[in-house]
């Protein structure tokens, strides 16, 4: 049965609160801990890992319990629903942090929080990425569907990556004060996206393997397995640049005065002007990767997006650092654009996959299809802050508890290196892995 557009755009509305958060842990956590919390960046670096790298642990877990669960609601929704209270929760308590602690009791009570909203996280993420693999086995309708998901994810990107940073300003209150205005957004998102596919299609039979036999089951599937890998090449990338971002915004682009922009660098700054680019590029290539997708095919259409995006980042690496501001706001909205083949595509190529398991051993194992899918971005995101962090210390960067401070050349260097050489060294890898390594696998098994 074919999906209504409601419940195809009900379906993606979640993704724009589960943003909210992927805003707080990719932009925001590194930056609050090390600008206001007077916590060392080399330090920072590896708390944001362990926590998620924690995160990947349950992963598994989640995903094996959700295949298993059996509810007048369906496996899926109980997890979601429950989860969305606690990532919202988790959220705000991040930047709660009393006055008056040590760096290292600031650094615990983040950690604590940050946890709690990972956890919350994956109860939601992990049930939402199945749900992917039961309401539809139409490739084409898949890539419908997640048109419709990265587009809400992306108005969850700009109303939390622009909004946000305008109202946190510079000081840790500020923080507080935004986090609990779009707080309600991520629990309202997926609540009604469960509301709008109620009476969608749904596999009702609980999976019966045992977790050891359904995570056999899943890397059985070799053209999973590959994809899975370079999937998390290309997180690390992206997740790189994302948590430099702040920085950059800081300490490599001022504005000069004078151009059109400038009035709105004034009232919401630097970073939410150019966050905002970004996510308009990344919302008006929706629709041409889809088309990308059902004509070139999906691999095609992914390696095209990341020969882009390397080709704007080598434009962002020659006006660094920049008082351009026209010239960086148009950069980065062609990033934009290409990053929209990142988000889209691969959400896309995975739940296809599926399919050919569930075909062969008649499990219906969507979670877990769906932890180790996420398994191979949060590990991406967890390296990223940790690699920045042991990168710009190796350069001598300098902690603060009071914003802007001067830093070495070296350490702006390696900051400029970071969000450029290196996610374009990466995106090189992955295109050459989905050309190498998993176009062969597919075997015309699956279009595109």
């Amino acid at each position: 049965m074919a999906l209504s557009l409601g419940q195809k755009a009900g379906w993606g509305l979640a993704d724009m609160g589960i943003n909210v958060f992927v805003v707080v842990k990719q932009l925001l956590v590194f930056t609050y801990l090390t600008a206001f919390l007077g916590v060392p960046v080399g330090v920072a670096g590896w708390v944001t890992f362990a926590v998620l790298a924690f995160d990947v642990v349950t992963d598994p877990l989640v995903g094996y319990l959700s295949d298993r669960t059996s509810s007048r609601w369906g496996r899926r929704v109980p997890w979601m629903v429950a989860g969305a209270v606690i990532l919202a929760l988790g959220i705000v308590g991040i930047f709660a942090v009393p006055p008056g602690w040590s760096w290292q009791a600031n650094m615990a009570w983040v950690v604590g929080f940050f946890g709690l909203a990972t956890i919350g996280f994956t109860f939601v993420a992990i049930p939402y990425g199945a749900q992917a693999g039961e309401m539809t086995q139409d490739v084409d309708e898949r890539s419908a569907m997640t048109a419709f998901r990265m587009g809400f994810a992306s108005v969850g990107l700009l109303v939390a990556g622009g909004l946000v940073p305008a109202l946190a300003g510079d000081t840790r209150e500020g923080y507080l004060g935004a986090v609990l205005t779009v707080a309600p957004v991520v629990v309202l998102a997926i609540w009604a996206s469960v509301f709008f596919t109620r009476r969608a299609p749904r596999i009702e039979t609980p999976a019966t393997v045992g977790f050891g036999a359904m995570v056999r089951l899943v890397f059985a599937n070799r053209s999973f397995a590959i994809l899975v890998a370079i999937y998390g090449l290309l997180t690390l990338g992206v997740a790189t640049i994302a948590a430099g971002l702040q920085l950059a915004s800081l300490y490599l682009i001022v504005d000069a005065g004078g151009g059109a922009l400038s009035g709105l660098v004034s009232a919401l700054g630097m970073f939410s002007v150019l966050f905002t680019a970004f996510i308009i590029g990344s919302i008006l290539s929706q629709y041409v990767w889809v088309r990308l997708s059902h004509s070139l095919g999906k691999i095609w259409a992914l390696v095209l997006g990341m020969v882009l995006y390397i080709v704007v980042l080598s434009g962002v690496y020659s006006q660094l650092p920049s008082s351009g501001l026209m010239i960086m706001a148009g950069l980065f909205l062609m990033a934009g654009f290409a990053n929209g083949a990142y988000q889209q595509i691969p959400w896309a190529m995975y739940p296809d996959l599926m399919d050919i398991t569930r075909a062969e051993s008649g499990e219906a194992i969507e979670g877990a299809f769906s932890a180790i899918w996420l398994f191979g971005q949060k590990v991406a995101n967890a390296l990223a802050p940790l690699v920045l962090g042991i990168l710009l210390a190796a350069y001598g960067w300098r902690e603060s508890t009071s914003g802007v401070i001067e830093q070495p050349p070296e350490a702006l260097g390696a900051l400029r290196a970071a969000l450029t050489i290196v996610p374009g060294v990466l995106f090189a890898l992955s295109i050459l892995g989905l050309i190498a390594l998993y176009r062969p696998t597919l075997k015309g098994r699956l279009h595109g």
